[in-house]
């Protein structure tokens, strides 16, 4: 049975393509086919290809499903800046149907996992009164929230969990990503969010010399997700 999951993080940069990526490693390791999904990127290079994000590619490179770059990118923009404001400035109405229609099509590949990354956190903006979480709710997608580790993120990982849950949707797992190794009290920290998360923690990465999609694997168990090979 195909299973499909949403991954949204509690803000911008904290490694939701890292933990995505280490998830379908994790997935093909099993044994599963895999595909993936970043509906709308920013902050894109411009190629003889045309435009490419970087974290669509490293995407693109833990699908074991045959896809082109445009089927797990479609909207690729070049300003590093919000996606609604990089649409807006292309021309481009950036609504929840632009971005529905072509994540479905990488659902009804049926892998036997599916990765779908949103952009930044749960209540980016899309076109006018729009946000990421309304394309989440549309498809009816269980959630899985990283949560980038550093002062701060109890407050915006227990707000994301209560917003996915006012939205209607599963929280089916979370994971803890230490962006700031820093962080004062970190196993504090850590247990707090455990307490504090109502669904499962997927697993802890700490900062990582080298965060490849293996390494980021191996500290993860989509055991948890009612995954297995």
């Amino acid at each position: 049975m195909s299973k499909v999951f949403f991954v949204t993080g509690t803000d911008t940069e904290i490694g939701k393509t890292t933990i995505a990526a280490g998830l379908l490693y994790a997935a093909r390791e099993a044994g599963l086919s895999t595909a993936a999904a970043k509906p709308v990127a920013s902050g894109c290079e411009k190629t003889p290809q045309g435009l490419r994000n970087e974290d669509a590619l490293a995407l693109l490179e833990q699908c074991s499903i045959t896809l082109s770059y445009d089927e797990v990118n479609p909207l690729a923009f070049a300003p590093a800046i919000a996606p609604h404001l990089a649409a807006r400035e292309a021309g481009v109405v950036l609504d929840v149907e632009c971005l529905r229609e072509p994540v479905q099509r990488v659902i009804n590949k049926a892998a036997d996992f599916t990765v779908v990354e949103g952009a930044g956190g749960w209540r980016v903006p899309l076109a006018g009164q729009a946000s990421m979480s309304d394309l989440v709710v549309s498809l009816k997608l269980p959630v899985i929230l990283v949560v980038g580790v550093r002062l701060g993120c109890i407050n915006h990982a227990v707000l994301s969990a209560e917003a996915i849950a006012a939205d209607g949707l599963e929280l089916a797992g979370w994971v803890a990503n230490v962006v700031d190794p820093k962080t004062s009290r970190l196993e504090e920290n850590l247990a707090t969010l455990a307490e504090r998360l109502p669904a499962p923690c997927l697993g802890y990465v700490p900062r990582l010399k080298s965060a490849g999609a293996a390494a980021v694997a191996a500290c993860l168990d989509i055991s948890l997700l009612g995954i297995e090979g």
